[in-house]
């Protein structure tokens, strides 16, 4: 990483702080405030005179479950003229690896831009021909460095920068929390869209956070950056404190509970066992062909903290085993407070390979991609246990931790 800009930094900073000025009054628990809700609240005056656009998605709601593309295009203080969708789509209509492309939403009559897969001079031009002055960005992120949403933000935030464009987030919660980062933290050899830059696999902060920590250490050149924080919040809540509702993410991310183990979990799809998906429960449902009682059990016997692992076989409808019935196992959090994800996600492929001849890692290597290094597949491959792989990342996660620290707007 190299060293903060800290003149850039600051002037974010005050611009976080003017919007941000009455979050000391924290609401009672269930009362928070998202920053699209303070900014309706404010009457919008932070967009007055603009023409905006919006990158979001179906988790772009209010507490009530209107849209906000919705609610902004009904009200005259704000002029609205363009919505970008993410992957999944705007609506939400595709699967994972797919987006809507370019139509009018039959909603509203706005023009919907796509943005998957999308960066540099290609997205910029898309936001000159939109024809916007200012950028919004308002999606439900899940806490992980490999979920593609906090990539689109950056993409976005590039894309914007080069284009001439403001930018402005509004932030939701972390619904795992910002209470630490965990896990290895990607090296820049292995960048791609399941991660642009390094930072820790469970990155403890909000998408707020992060297009500050953005601007200051891995943009070629800062936007011009406003965020409208939350009040409410507090960095040691879960989704559930919030009092809102949740809408899937994106077709694979069905509850607040998949997104406490996704980051994780998400490390089998760089095998060739099941992450559960085309189950009800994906990221918490495990297996493969062949796989017994004996992985539960020798995953219990690890004693990990806040949680346990039940025998269970399932059929998966889609994605890989279709339609075959397999074993493996179902992740139970008994204690969210003190489960580790990673550690947990880590110590699930060691045992794994220790109980099933069947074991593989994708022939793409992409495990190198989830866990940012080939690190942790040299490690398991010989044969070292949970602690000893952990240990391997614990100095870069430091000096991340560190680094993070400057760009954290809840305490």
């Amino acid at each position: 990483m190299r060293p903060s800009r800290r003149a850039v930094i600051t002037t974010a900073t005050a611009a976080a702080v003017s919007v941000t000025s009455t979050a000391s009054a924290a609401p009672r628990r269930g009362h928070l405030r998202t920053g699209f809700e303070r900014l309706a609240q404010d009457g919008y005056t932070l967009l007055d005179g603009q023409k905006v656009g919006i990158v979001t998605n179906p988790t772009g709601i209010t507490r009530d479950a209107r849209h906000i593309v919705d609610v902004m295009h009904a009200d005259d203080r704000v002029d609205l003229t363009a919505v970008f969708g993410p992957e999944h789509g705007f609506r939400g209509t595709a699967q994972a690896g797919g987006s809507e492309g370019r139509y009018d939403d039959p909603a509203t009559g706005l023009p919907v831009y796509d943005t998957y897969l999308k960066s540099g001079r290609p997205l910029a031009d898309v936001f000159t021909a939109s024809g916007v002055d200012t950028v919004v960005f308002d999606i439900q992120d899940v806490g992980a460095r490999f979920y593609t949403y906090i990539w689109t933000l950056y993409d976005c935030m590039e894309a914007a920068r080069i284009a001439g464009k403001r930018f402005v987030v509004l932030d939701r919660p972390n619904p795992v929390t910002g209470r630490a980062a965990l896990g290895p933290v990607l090296h820049k050899e292995f960048a791609t869209f399941v991660g642009r830059q390094p930072i820790a696999q469970a990155h403890g902060m909000t998408v707020a956070e992060l297009a500050r920590l953005f601007n200051g250490e891995f943009l070629t050149e800062p936007v011009p950056l406003r965020t409208v924080t939350m009040s409410g919040w507090k960095r040691s809540e879960f989704y559930d404190a919030s009092g809102l509702p949740w809408v899937p993410p994106s077709p694979n991310m069905p509850t607040p509970e998949t997104a406490l183990v996704y980051s994780g979990t998400c490390l089998f799809e760089g095998t060739n066992l099941s992450e559960g998906r085309g189950t009800t429960r994906p990221f918490e449902l495990l297996g493969a062909e062949g796989v017994d009682r004996r992985w539960a059990a020798a995953a219990n016997e690890l004693a990990l903290p806040g949680v346990r692992f039940r025998e269970a076989y399932f059929a998966p409808t889609f994605s890989k085993f279709q339609g075959k019935t397999i074993g493996g196992v179902q992740v139970h959090v008994h204690d969210r407070a003190a489960f580790d994800p990673v550690r947990t996600g880590i110590a699930l492929l060691v045992t794994a390979k220790q109980v099933w001849s069947g074991f593989a890692w994708r022939p793409d290597n992409w495990i190198d991609k989830l866990t940012g290094s080939a690190r942790v597949r040299t490690m398991i491959d010989a044969g070292a246990r949970t602690d000893e792989v952990a240990a391997g990342w614990q100095e870069d996660l430091a000096a991340f931790r560190r680094t993070r620290r400057a760009y954290l707007l809840y305490r």
